[in-house]
């Protein structure tokens, strides 16, 4: 694996056919790789600059490129993609696509991925302090809770993190099997987020079955601003959404998507599957920033992030 961008005196010159690293090893046990809903991508109108209520961007070189003889160890990745140093809520989307855009194949992101990006999707879990999912991708992936990974259980410690991120699932009809692992087998308690008017009586099943419920809505329904503050509440400000596309889109339709990691599979798959956001349709297009790009066996690496 090598650095594309920021270009540092680790990137090598040559283009696609100079050295590049051996391949990642160690692949890490990926979520069930969520389906159509894998994770929305946000793209919200966003103010060209930021403002005091977001949240300071990271600095494109906060960690320099392993050298090109090796591996990337998972400790230089998590260096990688560290969360910006702030008291704000951030919340971070994690992605794959083709290059004709498609989020998946036949209803699932792993035939498009790749073991480096299973790399990166662990560091990615083990910097959060919750991962944000969609109730589809909950009920068709049977979504198990993270797992305590020895390789971040220092950094976790360090940082005042439980030893997994705490899965946060949002649904607003609570319509959910509670006899699954996710709540019912957790090292941290399994988050439900749904809206003030939803079913009592589903609300208690929830918490019968060991999950904590919160409101992020008036109605049924949960409000995508209203989740990143009511996570905050509980002291979760390290975000990470798997989608799916539908919720990714509601993040982004709400101006609430911080960064977006997004893997280019250089694959081609035609077909009318999904993109990696959906829903409601943007009045212009929002623009991010470049963070970084890191290139392995074709596969593309990319870290965006609203300017």
């Amino acid at each position: 694996m090598r650095s594309l961008f920021p270009v540092t005196d680790q990137t090598p010159a040559g283009g696609p056919e100079a050295a590049s690293a051996p391949a990642l090893t160690g692949v890490p046990d990926r979520a069930p790789a969520p389906t159509a809903d894998r994770a929305p991508a946000p793209t919200a109108d966003r103010a060209p600059a930021p403002t005091a209520d977001r949240a300071p961007a990271p600095t494109a070189d906060r960690a320099p490129a392993p050298a090109d003889d090796r591996e990337w160890s998972l400790d230089e990745l998590a260096d990688w993609y560290a969360y910006p140093e702030t008291d704000r809520p951030v919340l971070r989307a994690n992605m794959v696509s083709t290059l004709d855009g498609a989020a998946m194949h036949e209803g699932r992101s792993q035939p498009i991925s790749c073991p480096a990006d299973m790399r990166i999707f662990g560091t990615l879990r083990g910097l959060a302090d919750a991962v944000v999912v969609g109730a589809e991708t909950v009920r068709q992936e049977e979504y198990r809770p993270a797992r305590a990974r020895d390789a971040f259980a220092g950094r976790r410690a360090a940082a005042g993190q439980g030893p997994a991120p705490a899965i946060a699932v949002i649904s607003a009809s609570l319509d959910l099997d509670f006899s699954l692992p996710l709540f019912t087998e957790p090292l941290v308690p399994t988050l439900v987020l749904t809206g003030a008017a939803a079913s009592a009586e589903r609300r208690e099943a929830a918490e019968k079955a060991g999950a904590r419920v919160l409101i992020a809505g008036e109605g049924r329904g949960v409000e995508p601003g209203r989740v990143v503050a009511a996570l905050a509440g509980q002291g979760l400000k390290r975000l990470l959404t798997e989608g799916g596309p539908t919720l990714l889109g509601q993040f982004v339709a709400a101006d609430v998507l911080d960064e977006l990691c997004l893997t280019v599979s250089p694959m081609l798959a035609a077909g009318d599957a999904r993109r990696i956001a959906g829903g409601p349709r943007m009045t212009l297009p929002e623009r991010f920033a470049l963070a970084s790009v890191l290139e392995e066996d074709g596969f593309l690496f990319t870290r965006y992030r609203r300017p």
